[in-house]
């Protein structure tokens, strides 16, 4: 069966936020220790900053980057981690077992940040944390000067105010394994007050309560609900989280986008819910600020170490695949979702992985992130499909080709991103563009192989990547076009005036 999708330019379904491929570092491993800050490595910058790192992360085009945490948030002091180095205290980190040594800090990270091309998404404590410890972290950032926090901020070198206007009301609340857990009642009402006292430093912030962090908690979604009761008026966003590893069945892995795009829609579902409850005028946005592949299954612990290496996840083909199914699904709910963050950036499950003292190289799930982050802006439309289908134990009849397509008026051009996840069979695929008028294909690229399980290494970086494919041309508006099995392909189209 051959695959067909037309693409209607009048089909809109949402302008692509800014911050829909934003990633997240965490005080976690060698994300920050050998990860962005090494000192001693012979590419450092005069903070101690690996300028390898920074060019990688800039390529990414990172609109945001959510920091400290993540289950390091919930016992973090950010106090500790200001002023001079030679005073700031190492702390146990209970939540990875971990000596934290303190010397990066939110001004040191400030200034990564502005190096790297992105900025920062804030989070504060609601584990061991108040809610004046949060509006004191606002306003030691935020304040333009002349109240102590403000001043101190001064004194230890930046005069003038970070700016960060997105900030997380704590890290998985609803999850046991979150140092000073709450219920849900009783995280809603704290975050309710926090948001508030932040929103009172500074009124130009934006503020994301914790939502369902997984599934398979048996308050998922009940969670969601109370926690939106309480505060619907004061939030601008739910966060939800969620990741996905092959447990042997490598076309149920391929199928993760069902996964997550169920997940979407009764978040969806149930912040609409208590919009209604409320008799509420606004719309509640999600902020997916989690989402990855990442093999749990794998995790150890090596106690009480600074910069330990856990959660080094080594990514092959078919996670890099897996991935792009996924940044699909968040581009095809772009009405809803405004904010995503592929956890993490370096070394802990993360795209980018470095060694101390040598090289750092690209892994697999660089490109399809890469790809969508780049090319994946304008709005976001609905084209209608016609795919042959796949049967999985786990998801039953599933699509074998998923498509998101953007269309940028501003630069004229339609990029198409697909994804087949047939492992043995090429999708012969018609992609009609005529209500567009005349176009031209410019640019295409696609991530293939024989071999799913080929990772990328020092010894071979870039055995996986987006390469260049044919480009062909079109037939009154009409391109046909071969997708290899088990591919990830882009597609960009300029509409001629």
């Amino acid at each position: 069966m051959k695959t067909k999708i037309t693409i209607e330019k009048n089909f809109e379904l949402a302008s692509v936020s800014g911050k829909l491929f934003s990633s997240f570092v965490e005080h976690l491993g060698r994300a920050v220790y050998t990860g962005i800050y090494e000192p001693e490595h012979p590419l450092a910058d005069e903070q101690g900053f690996r300028s390898d790192v920074i060019e990688m992360v800039r390529e990414l085009h990172v609109p945001l980057v959510r920091y400290p945490g993540g289950n390091f948030l919930s016992s973090y002091d950010w106090k500790d981690g200001i002023g001079p180095r030679g005073k700031r205290p190492a702390r146990t980190d209970i939540a990875w077992h971990s000596i934290e040594p303190n010397t990066i800090g939110i001004d040191e990270f400030y200034d990564w940040t502005q190096k790297a091309g992105t900025s920062i998404m804030g989070a504060v404590n609601m584990g061991t944390g108040t809610p004046r410890d949060a509006a004191e972290l606002v306003e030691y950032c935020n304040h333009p000067g002349g109240t102590y926090w403000s001043d101190l901020r001064r004194t230890n070198g930046h005069e003038n105010p970070y700016g960060i206007k997105t900030w997380c009301v704590g890290n998985e609340m609803d999850g046991p394994w979150q140092t000073c857990h709450l219920e849900a009642a009783e995280y809603g009402k704290k975050a309710r007050e926090t948001a508030r006292f932040m929103k009172g430093i500074d009124n130009t912030i934006e503020c994301v309560v914790c939502g369902s962090s997984t599934t398979s908690l048996p308050t998922y979604p009940e969670w969601d609900r109370i926690v939106l009761e309480y505060t619907y008026d004061a939030a601008d966003y739910i966060s939800i989280h969620r990741y996905y590893e092959n447990f042997g069945d490598d076309d149920d892995f391929l199928a993760s986008f069902c996964d997550m795009n169920d997940f979407i829609k009764t978040a969806c579902a149930t912040a609409d819910y208590v919009k209604a409850l409320k008799r509420s005028k606004k719309t509640m946005y999600l902020s997916f600020d989690e989402w990855n592949v990442w093999y749990q299954q794998n995790m150890q612990e090596h106690p009480w170490l600074t910069a330990p290496r856990i959660l080094e996840d080594h990514y092959s083909l078919l996670d890099a695949l897996v991935l792009g199914g996924l940044a699909i699904t968040l581009l095809n709910h772009a009405d809803r979702i405004k904010i995503a963050c592929l956890a993490q950036l370096i070394n802990v499950i993360a795209p980018i992985f470095t060694e101390p003292g040598k090289g750092a190289y690209r892994q697999t799930i660089y490109w399809p992130y890469h790809d969508i982050s780049v090319y994946g802006h304008g709005t976001v439309l609905h084209p209608v499909i016609c795919a042959p289908k796949e049967v999985t134990k786990k998801y039953g009849e599933v699509p074998a080709v998923i498509f998101a397509v953007v269309h940028n008026a501003e630069s004229g051009e339609v990029t198409v991103f697909a994804l087949n996840i047939n492992r043995k069979e090429i999708s012969e695929t018609e992609i009609n563009l005529a209500s567009f008028g005349k176009t031209t294909m410019f640019f295409r690229t696609e991530m293939t192989g024989q071999n799913l399980s080929v990772k990328n290494s020092f010894d071979n970086p870039d055995a996986v990547m987006s390469r260049p494919a044919e480009q062909v041309q079109s037939e009154n508006g009409m391109y046909n076009v071969v997708l290899k099995a088990a591919s990830w392909n882009v597609l960009r189209f300029k509409i001629e005036k």
